[in-house]
């Protein structure tokens, strides 16, 4: 059977193949309820027909605007499957944002979640020419529908859906007919850049470069995913490493549960039990310190019993990667601190997890080498918007931690003469939608596309990332430092929850610190502080930037003495997307240095 060239011709293929298995599972009432792909197969065809009742024709595009849940995806797939264009837009942006993204895309439709994101583009639809209808996943209150009602009309997810259920007995085949009338060159999407600097750019994507995409994972995974594997799908849909986790039943015809929200990840890993689970860096950071700060706050023999267990894993592990037997001491040694310790971290992931995929920022090793003592293997991929997600990951039979493993399927790399990685795949955008110049400055003469990072094989073949083109930094010394390595360096300490690294044409480093509240809770007493005290007070108590000062001096003494940093100021707000993060959870550096230029300027005074 030959591979499927379209989206639509994915879902008919899998659905042919196992039309019993589970394929998308949600939770409710504290249960995992699921769908089959028999049943997933006519929930997409009825909102393709419902959505083309209601004036959806092919190439028309469809914004979302929602949360990542199981209706988004029940769109996504509706949509592409008929032939439309899905333009995804981040939740947390702003009105204005919003406004930008539907008008740049002339989106014809709007999928929007509920009355809170309603609100935030409602005095400004008649500004939105092409916007035709507008369908709720939860139903709009009267009030927020009486704002707009003789602009465009809205109508619910449930009513296309219905809608949708009557034209399949009124045309059978047009679903399908739909599906075989269409060509692999056709748009699919346009996903957006969650850019730090200007307007963000559209990455056109087509079903080839989808189905390329889905090939190249297939084949590098080699059969170790199959239809017993269930993934937990948290990550915003809106992102292309999102969307590709919500493309796993098709590519594997394995099941994908829809978590409740981000901030109920760990009862709902209790509940799912998946044995895959794609996130991004910052989730495994917050485990990580998360254990940590556990720990520190457990009694003596604890923390004991901890240490000593974190010696046995790296004794061990270190044998395994030198391609060395550990000795028998060594291996009792590991197996009882995994038994005593690390045996309760694993439970805590659910205790069916065989492998974490990490990608979108790189992951500080030493995460890695942790979570690898509790046997929870992380492979660390690397992939862009452009490059549809992933092009390269970790495989699943040996892993090196500080790298992103090798290129998948028909993938390629190459080096630029200043280290820049230059890549060539089916799996790529097409272009920057309205942006030909943009478009043209992505790509050699020869048509490689160049990625913006800095990066290099080791001997074994494996890519090592050094950092974004952009944000190395060049010291009035004429050093070049990756801030991205200092920064999770950073991360991985006690105190430091986010970090920028400046020093751009500066005789030595400084750093920006982000705190977050809840670490410091068990120790304000100590600090003099109340539980209602604010981030200031925390960021100006002499303590805190004492043990602050503490963990710069301990991943100092890991640098070179140009990469040290020599003095920090504390940030007293907290990183969230709502101010100095993207979406996908990466640092607005340019914003974060614009905002406090005064800050750091007084650090080289």
């Amino acid at each position: 059977m030959s591979d499927p060239r379209t989206l639509g011709q994915y879902l008919l293929q899998r659905v042919s193949q196992s039309p019993d298995n589970k394929a998308v599972g949600w939770i409710e009432a504290h249960e995992v309820k699921s769908i089959n792909f028999r049943e997933y197969r006519e929930t997409i065809e009825a909102l393709a027909l419902g959505l083309a009742k209601h004036g959806l024709v092919i190439g028309d595009r469809v914004a979302v605007l929602a949360a990542t849940c199981k209706e988004w995806h029940f769109v996504d797939m509706a949509v592409m499957c008929g032939r439309g264009v899905i333009a995804p837009i981040y939740p947390s942006y702003l009105g204005h944002e919003i406004k930008y993204l539907i008008n740049h895309s002339e989106a014809k439709i709007l999928v929007i979640e509920n009355d809170i994101q309603m609100e935030k583009i409602v005095s400004s639809l008649s500004e939105m020419p092409s916007l035709k209808l507008i369908v709720s996943l939860i139903p709009l209150g009267e009030e927020t529908k009486k704002k707009f009602r003789n602009l465009v009309p809205c109508l619910t997810y449930k009513e296309v859906l219905k809608d949708g259920a009557e034209e399949i007995k009124t045309n059978p085949g047009l679903f399908e007919e739909t599906i075989k009338g269409g060509s692999p060159d056709e748009m699919a999407t346009i996903v957006y850049t969650s850019g730090t600097t200007g307007e963000p750019k559209g990455a056109v994507i087509t079903h080839a470069g989808f189905t390329a995409m889905m090939g190249n994972v297939r084949s590098f995974i080699k059969g170790a995913i199959g239809a017993n594997d269930r993934t937990l799908t948290f990550l915003p849909l809106s992102h292309v490493l999102g969307r590709c986790d919500s493309l796993f039943p098709l590519i594997f015809g394995s099941e994908s549960v829809y978590a409740e929200g981000i901030e109920k990840i760990t009862d709902n890993l209790a509940l799912a039990k998946p044995t895959v689970m794609l996130a991004v860096p910052r989730i495994f950071e917050k485990i990580y310190s998360k254990i940590h700060e556990q720990v520190d706050h457990g009694p003596y023999w604890k923390k004991q019993a901890f240490e000593l267990a974190l010696k046995a894993g790296e004794a061990y592990f270190n044998k395994i990667d030198e391609d060395r037997s550990p000795s028998a001491f060594e291996l009792v040694a590991y197996r009882a601190s995994y038994e005593s310790v690390f045996r309760q971290i694993y439970q805590k992931f659910g205790g069916r997890i065989r492998y974490f995929v990490s990608g979108g920022a790189p992951l500080a090793t030493d995460i890695i080498k942790f979570l690898r003592y509790a046997n929870l293997t992380v492979l660390e991929g690397y992939g862009l918007t452009e490059t549809i997600a992933p092009c390269a990951v970790n495989p699943l039979a040996r892993q090196v931690p500080g790298t992103v493993g090798r290129p998948m399927g028909d993938v390629e790399f190459r080096f630029a003469s200043d280290g820049e990685i230059l890549i060539k795949t089916h799996a790529l955008f097409r272009e920057y939608y309205k942006n030909p110049e943009a478009t043209a400055e992505a790509f050699t003469e020869d048509g490689w596309f160049k990625s913006g990072d800095i990066g290099e094989f080791t001997p074994e073949g494996y890519l090592r990332i050094t950092d974004r083109k952009k944000d190395l930094i060049k010291t009035s010394g004429g050093k070049f430092v990756a801030p991205q390595k200092l920064e999770n360096m950073l991360k991985t300490r006690k105190w430091v929850s986010q970090a920028v690294i400046v020093g751009e044409q500066r005789k030595f480093l400084t750093a920006l610190v982000g705190l977050e509240k809840e670490r410091f809770l068990p120790y304000l007493e100590q600090l003099g502080l109340s539980p209602e005290c604010s981030l200031t007070e925390l960021a100006e108590n002499p303590k805190v930037k004492e043990w602050i000062q503490t963990d710069i001096d301990a991943v100092n003494q890991e640098l070179a003495q140009f990469e040290t940093i020599k003095k920090f100021r504390i940030i007293p707000e907290e990183f969230t997307t709502s101010n100095y993060l993207t979406p996908s959870l990466k640092i607005k550096r340019k914003l974060v240095t614009e905002r406090f230029k005064d800050i750091i300027e007084a650090m080289y005074q």
